[in-house]
């Protein structure tokens, strides 16, 4: 078996390395009509995979650069654009942006903070001590699913008004559910999710 680690390293991966080896399989064509008839059509595989490409103007000259790259600038073939290899650049993975919010408490995220922080913005009145009460359920199914035992509601009503800056309170009158029916609902949801999954190795 033949790994990637032994084979010869791509300069552009994107590409895959069959057509690499086509590429390479065409610097070994004799006939100069065929060869350009292959570049081409590689070219225009090359195009196929890469359709967002279409929108920059002479697309196409680009993946001639790249199709004279993968051959190493050995192809010769007739280019249809002025390419020179002086005008290649280094190919290098995408940085990938993280976020680095920070949180205040990590089990609720930084939605539900968000939230807090929007419905703290509302006027007071019956819509905002409406959201009120449904966020504080919503807090402390994530604090149960993140804890997975039970908490003490007075530590949902501080952590509630820690993070709306004091702005918003529960009302006197208002009952948290037992822990078990918050986590009802996502019990069964699993049990969904199992019954599927085995019904998909059936099939």
């Amino acid at each position: 078996m033949e790994y990637n680690t032994q084979r010869t390293k791509l300069k552009i991966s994107d590409y895959g390395r069959n057509i690499y080896k086509l590429i390479q399989y065409t610097k070994t064509v004799e006939d100069r009509e065929k060869r350009n008839s292959m570049a081409s059509a590689i070219v225009d595989i090359m195009a196929q995979n890469s359709p967002d490409a279409k929108d920059a103007e002479d697309y196409k000259r680009k993946f001639w650069v790249h199709l004279m790259i993968l051959a190493n600038w050995e192809l010769d073939v007739d280019v249809p654009y002025e390419i020179t290899q002086e005008e290649t650049v280094e190919f290098e993975p995408h940085t990938v942006e993280y976020h680095h919010e920070k949180f205040h408490f990590r089990h609720y995220g930084s939605i539900m903070e968000k939230m807090i922080k929007r419905v703290a913005e509302y006027p007071e009145g019956d819509e905002r001590d409406e959201l009120v009460r449904l966020m504080a359920h919503a807090m402390k199914r994530d604090y149960l699913l993140w804890n997975s035992d039970t908490v003490e509601d007075d530590v949902i009503k501080q952590q509630l008004e820690s993070l709306s800056d004091q702005q918003l309170h529960l009302p006197s009158d208002f009952q948290f559910k037992d822990f078990r029916e918050y986590l009802k609902g996502t019990d069964e949801e699993r049990r969904a999710n199992g019954t599927r999954k085995k019904k998909k190795k059936k099939k």
